[in-house]
């Protein structure tokens, strides 16, 4: 389908075409071109056609822009001494002129002209010192370095010694069950893994269920485990790709997204499960690019998303081949720049993004601002809530919505309206698997109704195999999983879904509070209203990945964030008898960084590499592929 918008940019090509062309056949002057080209485009050229109806745009042509590309036309006719090929090669040339400059006036209008020039250097110095390390003497150094890297990584990863045995082939006859379950118990000791049975003995290693982790495990109780547990050996051989052979997994599946939807004030929505967040996010993405492509025509998509939105975003927009504007936050309630946003919308633009909460620091984007935008301009709106989950649509009614008071009897911790009575927010994405206690590889991707879904569906009627429809990225899928969320939502129930997010939200609150009045060297980054709390140093004395590793000697493990560096902890249930400890472990780790910082640590390694120099990321890359590739070796 052909857009208006697109249509409009042809018209203003050829204006601007024969405009040039004009000037290049009469020998105009500088200043003859410039008013040429400014009379026939550029009063006329609308970048952004959703500030003007389409009957003013209609009376600006037929009033204005006609009769002046008319009178152009005629003088181009009547003067132009140079052969057809000659033309051709000028209207090529100004084609290309034309569309690069568009493009780059929308980049640059997105990130403003000092950060596209901060960028550039970045880029050109980075490239820069990329090629002196592809030299022999750099690149021999590098090497061994990553070498090193590659060295230690494998030897925290791989077991390695005489009593580590490896299944590297097929045996020749199968095993029993007893030795599979001795095996694997043989297996989780090798690293210490708190991967046991209740019942077991722990030796060393990490061990979960001290609660001394961030998020990873969101653990329900070993009584919901067994429910699990029970839903997935009566579901194990199921597929919800034959719903007629599992008529009951599709119910179950039906019946999550529904009361899914519920939850987020859309009981008339459409949406399916997904693997997780990030199959929910990459669903987002392609359902608002194919819709866009069919509605209005898009067929060179861009996105908005804030600096703090999860990185399945790029990952999505890598996949679909989407272009990505990444919007700055305000360094104090760490919502999007609103007034960025808005600059970085122009006609290719499918959708816009916002957290509730984010995954860096726990804090939410302007939803109802951004919806606004959305509305507007016609656009979609994808609410990231893979890690509110199941607690922020319990926070209104656990009374602990409208935040506290601090000292200063200023308001902290507030939730600001995120969810589909937001006029604007096309699709939702919330994870099962985090605070909805479902086993890990469910999530739900939800949309404010069905047509919008249909977008999301991948349909091959020409197969010869047979007609081939699948709802998301996997074709079979485990039926256990599904059950096993079912059964964990039954399980709970919303009376329990709301007790675990009062007392999971007071938990972090508590945290948050102890960090603002009894360690002044930390600040809390924003206002977290759920159960993510994110700190950094306001010391120049104390790098907060300093504290970060001294909190991994405690057993601690946390998560390092960028921008501003800091450091957080994601409560779950496992930390709600912890808190106290936790934050006297944090209070002797900033006087340890402060006094006696080791610089050795992994926090401080890794990130300090990343921001070292401008090819420290490059450098981060590859050791993330050092370890992806160490994670597929047996």
């Amino acid at each position: 389908m052909l857009r208006f918008s697109s249509l409009l940019d042809a018209f203003f090509f050829a204006c601007l075409a024969l405009g040039l062309e004009c000037a290049r056949v009469s020998g105009a002057t500088f200043t003859e071109t410039r008013n040429v080209i400014f009379h026939t485009v550029l009063r006329a050229r609308i970048e952004d056609i959703g500030t003007l109806t389409i009957p003013d745009v209609i009376a600006t042509i037929c009033t204005i822009t006609i009769p002046r590309v008319t009178t152009t036309i005629t003088a181009v006719v009547e003067s132009s001494t140079a052969s057809p090929l000659d033309t051709i090669k000028s209207l090529l040339f100004y084609y290309v002129f034309y569309t690069y400059g568009i493009k780059a006036y929308r980049h640059v209008r997105a990130r403003g002209l000092r950060r596209c020039m901060s960028e550039t250097v970045k880029a050109v110095v980075k490239d820069t010192l990329l090629l002196f390390l592809a030299l022999p003497p750099g690149r021999s150094k590098v090497q061994s370095e990553l070498s090193q890297v590659r060295m230690e990584i494998e030897k925290k990863l791989v077991p390695e010694g005489t009593g580590v045995q490896r299944h590297l082939e097929l045996p020749h006859q199968g095993q029993s069950l007893e030795w599979i379950l001795k095996e694997m118990e043989r297996m989780d000791e090798e690293f210490g893994s708190s991967n046991r049975g209740e019942n077991e003995q722990h030796t060393k290693g990490v061990d979960w269920r001290e609660g001394k982790i961030s998020g990873t495990v969101y653990h329900g109780g070993m009584d919901l485990t067994r429910v699990i547990v029970a839903a997935f050996e009566r579901y194990a051989l199921a597929n919800p790709l034959h719903p007629d052979v599992f008529p009951a997994i599709r119910k179950m599946e039906a019946e999550i997204v529904s009361i899914c939807l519920r939850l987020f004030h859309n009981p008339d929505g459409a949406g399916t499960m997904t693997s997780g967040g990030t199959e929910s996010i990459v669903m987002a993405v392609k359902t608002h690019r194919d819709w866009a492509r069919a509605v209005k025509g898009i067929t060179e998509p861009e996105m908005v998303v804030p600096l703090t939105a999860h990185a399945a975003f790029d990952k999505g927009a890598a996949y679909m081949g989407v272009k990505v504007h990444t919007i700055p936050v305000d360094p104090i309630t760490r919502a999007v720049d609103m007034r960025r946003v808005r600059r970085a919308i122009n006609s290719n633009t499918i959708m816009l993004v916002g957290s509730a909460v984010n995954f860096p620091d726990g804090n939410q984007d302007d939803i109802v601002a951004l919806g606004q935008l959305a509305s507007r301009y016609n656009i979609g709106l994808h609410v990231d809530c893979c890690l509110g989950s199941f607690v922020l649509p319990f926070l209104e009614a656990s009374g602990l919505a409208d935040g506290e008071a601090d000292a200063e009897g200023k308001v902290r911790y507030r939730l600001e309206p995120f969810d589909f009575r937001v006029k604007g927010v096309t699709s939702i994405s919330c994870d099962t698997h985090k605070y909805g206690f479902a086993p890990k590889g469910s999530s739900v991707i939800m949309y404010r109704d069905s047509s919008l879904r249909r977008y999301q569906y991948y349909v091959n009627p020409d197969w010869t195999g047979g007609v081939y429809a699948s709802p998301s990225l996997s074709g079979s899928r485990p039926g256990s999983l599904i059950a096993g969320t079912w059964a964990a939502m039954q399980y709970i129930g919303s009376d329990g879904y709301l007790a675990s997010c009062q007392s999971i939200v007071t938990c972090a609150r508590k945290i948050a509070n102890a960090i603002t009045t009894s360690i002044p060297s930390l600040y809390v980054i924003g206002s977290p209203p759920s159960s993510v709390v994110a700190f950094a140093s306001r010391d120049k004395d104390v790098d907060v990945y300093e504290v970060g590793d001294a909190m991994a000697k405690r057993g601690w493990h946390l998560n390092a964030i960028t921008e501003p560096k800091g450091v957080h902890i994601a409560c779950t249930k496992l930390t709600l008898t912890l808190a106290d400890t936790f934050v006297e472990d944090l209070k002797a780790c900033v006087e340890k960084a402060r006094l006696a910082p080791e610089g050795k640590g992994t926090m401080v390694a890794l990130y300090g590499l990343g921001s070292s120099s401008p090819v420290g990321p490059t450098l981060m890359g590859e050791v993330a592929t050092i370890f992806l590739d160490t994670l597929y070796q047996a």
